[in-house]
C-alpha cells in the first residue's frame, strides 16, 4: 500500500482553503459531489487554452489532438475497471444517463410481458424510477429485495426472488444514503445462475472501492466522473460487448451512425453507436486526470484513509447525547448517517453551514430508505481521501452545539 499524505493531499484542492461565514470550510458532502484536484482544474484550463475543437469528424489539427485527447479516457476508463475492450466503454453524461440508456435500449429491446426486474429497497432514485417507466410500458413486474434493520440487503429473500422469469437485476454497489457495501459479486452470481443479466450502480463506490468488472463477472456498470474528483457532466456505462451489440441505439444523430440516406441508417460499431451529438469534450478529456490522481495515490490507501475516517466519527458522534446512526452494516464505506433526538436534520444541517461544515440533509434521492425508517431524512456525513479526523472532531463540535441550540 502506497503511504498517505493527508496534508500533500489537501494541499492539492484549492477549494478547501475556503472560508464560509468566516469559518473554515469543512467538507463532508461528497456523496453529492467531490472537489476537484488543481491537476483537473489545469487541464480544464488547458483545454480550452490549447485544443477546444470538435471530436470524431475534424480533419484539423485541434480536432486531431482533442478526439486523441478524448480516446485516451476511454482507455483509461477500460484499465481502471479492467474491462477487456475501450469498446465497450460508452461515455455518457452521467449515471443517471447510463441507467436510463440501459433501461431504454436493452429494456425495450428484450423485456416482454410478464418478465420480472428486481431492485433494492435501499436504491438511489435514479436506479428506481427507470426500471418502474419500464415495467408500466412493458408490462413487467417489479420486484424489491427488502432491507434489514441494520441497513443489509435480505439476501434470503433475494434468493427467493429470483426464478426464470427474471429478466434483470440492478441495484447500487455502495449505498448513497446508508454508505452499505453490497456484496455484488455474490449477487451477479446468483442473478446468473437464472440468466438473469445485471446492472451495478457504483457510483457510490467507483472512488473508493477498487472495481475489476470481469472479476465481477457485472453485465453493465455505471458510474460519474464529478464523484470521482472529476468534472460534472460526464460519466461512464460499462457494457459486456455482446449486450452492447444487440442492443438498439439509445439517440438518433452525429456519430452514432455510419451511413445515412433519406431512406435509411446504418448504425456505427461501438463504442459510437451510443453516443449520438457532440459529447461533454473537456469532461470527457479531464476524466483521464481525476483518474490518474486516483491512481497516484492508490485506491486500497484511499480505502484504508475513509474506513479509519468512518470508524472515528461513528465513535465520537456516538458520545452525542441523542444520537441515532442509520445504516450500521458491518460493511461500509465513506457515509455516517444519523438523527440526533428532538431535532429535525435540516435545522442541524442550517445551523452546520454557519460554522463552515457542509453536509447534505433530507432523503438523499433514497425516499424509500426514509420510508423504511419512519423518518423524514438524515443527516449524512460523506467523507472523501481529503477529509481528516480534524474535520470529523469540528463535524462531533459543531452537532455537539447545534442540538444543544435547537434542544
Amino acid at each position: 500500500m502506497k503511504p498517505f499524505h493527508i496534508d500533500k493531499i489537501r494541499a492539492d484542492f484549492p477549494i478547501l482553503c475556503t472560508q464560509v461565514h468566516n469559518k473554515p470550510l469543512v467538507y463532508l458532502d461528497n456523496g453529492a459531489t467531490t472537489q476537484k484536484p488543481i491537476q483537473v482544474i489545469q487541464a480544464i484550463t488547458d483545454y480550452y487554452t490549447n485544443m477546444n475543437s470538435n471530436v470524431h469528424r475534424g480533419v484539423h489539427h485541434l480536432s486531431q489532438i482533442s478526439t486523441d485527447a478524448f480516446e485516451v479516457t476511454r482507455r483509461k476508463v477500460q484499465e481502471f475497471i479492467h474491462a477487456a475492450y475501450d469498446h465497450e466503454i460508452i461515455i455518457t453524461k452521467g449515471t443517471t444517463e447510463s441507467i436510463n440508456m440501459v433501461s431504454n435500449c436493452y429494456g425495450k429491446a428484450f423485456v416482454n410481458e410478464g418478465d420480472e426486474i428486481i431492485i433494492t429497497a435501499m436504491e438511489h432514485h435514479s436506479n428506481i424510477v427507470p426500471w418502474q417507466m419500464l415495467c408500466e410500458e412493458k408490462k413487467a413486474v417489479l420486484k424489491v429485495i427488502p432491507m434489514l434493520e441494520n441497513g443489509e440487503l435480505d439476501l434470503e429473500a433475494y434468493r427467493t426472488l429470483l426464478s426464470e422469469r427474471t429478466k434483470m437485476v440492478t441495484f447500487n454497489y455502495v449505498s448513497n444514503a446508508l454508505g452499505t457495501i453490497n456484496p455484488a459479486k455474490e449477487m451477479i452470481a446468483e442473478a446468473h445462475r437464472y440468466g438473469a443479466v445485471v446492472l451495478v450502480d457504483a457510483a457510490q463506490a467507483i472512488q473508493h472501492i477498487a472495481i475489476d468488472v470481469q472479476d465481477l463477472d457485472v453485465d453493465f456498470l455505471v458510474f460519474s466522473g464529478h464523484k470521482m474528483y472529476g468534472p460534472t457532466g460526464v460519466g461512464v456505462l460499462y457494457g459486456r460487448e455482446d449486450l452492447l451489440n444487440a442492443m438498439p441505439p439509445y439517440q438518433g444523430g452525429g456519430d452514432m451512425i455510419k451511413e445515412v440516406t433519406l431512406e435509411k441508417t446504418t448504425y456505427n460499431e461501438l463504442p459510437f453507436k451510443f453516443e449520438a451529438g457532440t459529447p461533454n469534450i473537456e469532461a470527457g478529456i479531464c476524466l483521464t486526470q481525476a483518474i490518474d490522481y486516483i491512481n497516484d495515490i492508490g485506491l486500497d490507501a484511499i480505502r484504508a484513509h475513509e474506513e479509519e475516517l468512518v470508524e472515528y466519527a461513528t465513535i465520537e458522534l456516538g458520545k452525542i447525547e441523542g444520537m441515532r446512526f442509520i445504516g450500521t452494516a458491518k460493511e461500509k464505506s465513506s457515509v455516517v448517517s444519523f438523527l440526533i433526538d428532538g431535532t429535525h436534520p435540516y435545522d442541524v444541517g442550517v445551523l452546520l453551514d454557519k460554522m463552515g461544515i457542509a453536509v447534505r440533509t433530507g432523503h438523499h434521492c433514497a425516499q424509500p430508505i426514509m420510508d423504511y425508517y419512519g423518518i423524514p431524512g438524515t443527516i449524512r456525513a460523506s467523507f472523501a481521501l481529503y477529509n481528516s479526523k480534524e474535520d470529523v472532531d469540528a463535524l462531533v463540535k459543531g452537532v455537539t452545539r447545534a442540538a444543544n441550540m435547537l434542544r
